[in-house]
């Protein structure tokens, strides 16, 4: 059986594609190629199908895959009825529940106003927990010989 199928070339980042009609069984890029029917940048979106030779193939049963469906049937290809046309895929979110826009609403906190008085005895707990920072002294540095490099 026969399949068009896009077979990938091009450079590294910057993929263009072949419309191949090859054996179904065969990998892509290595199967033997029986036509090339066209040709597929997905950059530009632009697509070259040689009409003539794509329905005749489809015409002897070569199965497209999906996307070369949609670049047949943009290029002007009548496809046969057993052609099954690729749906609108819609995207499906796993435990929607966790995520952030579907959990329940917090109370806002109102912020404090500056004519209110404040707790001087958390300012003082805050401060407790700062760590203290001792300035270097110039006896640290002078013991490891001034030139830092060591040896």
């Amino acid at each position: 059986m026969l399949a068009i199928r896009l077979q990938r070339v091009g450079r590294t980042g910057y993929a263009t594609y072949r419309i191949a009609v090859q054996e179904a069984q065969r990998h892509p890029s290595s199967g033997r190629v029986v036509a090339y029917v066209g040709s597929y940048n997905p950059h530009s979106k632009e697509a070259s199908v040689q009409v003539e030779l794509a329905q005749k193939y489809l015409d002897n049963g070569a199965q497209p895959t999906p996307r070369v469906v949609k670049l047949l049937a943009t290029a002007g290809v009548k496809l046969p009825t057993w052609v099954v046309k690729a749906e609108n895929k819609t995207k499906t979110t796993r435990n929607a529940d966790k995520l952030r826009k579907n959990q329940p609403k917090e109370d806002v906190v109102p912020a404090v106003a500056d004519d209110e008085p404040k707790d001087e005895a958390a300012e003082e707990i805050v401060d407790a927990a700062e760590p203290a920072v001792e300035p270097e002294t110039e006896a640290a540095d002078a013991g490891d010989g001034g030139d830092g490099g060591g040896e």
